[in-house]
């Protein structure tokens, strides 16, 4: 798992990957701290956001990131990106990540749809919890999951196993509190919400979020035989071995 705060955890991405049995190995670059340079002994690889820009070349690790993300393409190992994980991965696809053209911002709880190819990962519509100023473009030869209204793509796939979130699964109530709280000042921005609605619209679609996570876990990571009892067979399922995540 690679983070890009010294304060940072994995929330409920990390309690799920450890329901399902695997061991979390987490890194932060930004900190010094070194990335594998070979993912032989790792089942996948789950890079989360911050608050730097995947356009920020001038930070080493940032740069360093883009590169490696081409080693975890290469090894064929299951990729997950989150908000600035998938707008790195979007970018180290060869495509643009800048903010909203009228300065809008997500920050809060919005609403996300399948797309026709996305059914199949996203079973219905998702309330999820947003936190950016930029999105990502559609990598060539990805396909698209979800939209969204304010920033049209959400969610994508490349190959069967690289998926780029640009929403935040693993926020937790612990994680709303404190991201509303130390990043107060960013709430004030066009589009988005007030600390009161975070919090009143995490009680209202957490739980959902929470149902779609786990079996979305368990088959991108193909533990086929949890993921199908969690959520039936219409899961993507990958091969992968148990280990370090």
């Amino acid at each position: 798992m690679v983070m890009h705060q010294p304060t940072s955890n994995p929330g409920r991405v990390g309690k799920v990957l450890q329901e399902l049995g695997f061991d979390l190995d987490i890194r932060c670059p930004a900190a010094g701290q070194s990335l594998p340079t070979t993912l032989e002994h790792h089942s996948g690889t789950v890079v989360f956001g911050g608050p730097m820009s995947a356009n920020d070349e001038h930070l080493d690790f940032i740069a360093q990131e883009l590169d490696w993300i081409a080693l975890a393409l290469a090894a064929e190992k299951p990729y997950l990106g989150i908000c600035l994980g998938a707008q790195l991965l979007a970018r180290a696809l060869g495509a643009s990540v800048m903010p909203h053209p009228t300065g809008q911002r997500e920050i809060g709880y919005y609403p996300i749809l399948p797309t026709p190819a996305g059914q199949e990962v996203f079973p219905g519509p998702l309330i999820v919890y947003q936190w950016h100023q930029e999105g990502f473009m559609l990598p060539q030869g990805s396909q698209l999951l979800a939209t969204g209204s304010t920033f049209p793509y959400q969610a994508f796939r490349y190959g069967n196993q690289a998926y780029g979130l640009q929403f935040h699964p693993e926020i937790t109530t612990t994680m709303v509190n404190h991201w509303t709280t130390e990043g107060a000042d960013h709430l004030a921005y066009p589009g988005a919400q007030g600390r009161a609605y975070h919090l009143s619209q995490h009680r209202l679609y957490s739980a959902a979020v929470g149902r779609w996570l786990k079996p979305f876990l368990a088959g991108w990571l193909g533990v086929s035989a949890q993921a199908e009892a969690l959520w039936g067979s219409a899961v993507p399922v990958i091969t992968a071995s148990k280990g370090a995540s």
